[in-house]
């Protein structure tokens, strides 16, 4: 059943095993972080040894869920050349991956054969589907979330296909 989805603190905190989440767009157009993406264009970066200059709360929820024993892997597909939002995405994925998250990237181009959902989404612990809803533009429209096993099914597939092409963060470069 589909319904509109309960904050995400909310789903991380009920997680027990695993989230996956795949993310598909070049482009996402979030005002809250646009003034960290200006700064990134004026050539701010994140210090490494100063976890108070990464994106905060998102790091500490993702830090305490990995603590609790729960993997969380990220796949990118991206488009090539990437796009400068990507670039950008890329200078900051270091503090996802001190916070506990495990992220590969694939190139468009490799998941031509592959089929995908629609949508950007999230499965925790194989059973719930989080969709994210975009403009074409970026701005984030919403999100539902489903317990139907075979939509569970169908995004866990994806997402495990897309891993096993993507290319672990430390080895890619943009």
């Amino acid at each position: 059943m589909r319904q509109s989805a309960p904050p995400f603190s909310e789903l991380l905190a009920g997680c027990r095993q695993s989230a996956v989440h795949l993310e598909m767009r070049d482009h996402y157009d979030d005002p809250d972080e646009a003034p960290r993406v200006a700064a990134w264009k004026a050539g701010y970066r994140p210090n490494p040894d100063d976890r108070s200059t990464w994106w905060r709360p998102w790091l500490d929820m993702v830090a305490e869920t990995v603590s609790r024993g729960v993997l969380i892997r990220r796949a990118r597909i991206i488009s090539e050349p990437v796009s400068d939002y990507t670039r950008y995405l890329y200078d900051g994925t270091f503090t996802n991956v001190a916070a506990g998250e495990d992220i590969r990237w694939l190139p468009r181009r490799q998941a031509s054969d592959l089929a995908l959902p629609g949508n950007d989404f999230w499965v925790f612990d194989g059973r719930l589907v989080r969709f994210g809803h975009f403009s074409g533009e970026g701005a984030y429209l919403g999100d539902e979330v489903t317990d139907e096993p075979s939509v569970a099914k169908l995004c866990a597939d994806a997402f495990e296909a897309v891993w096993d092409r993507a290319i672990p963060h430390a080895e890619y470069q943009v």
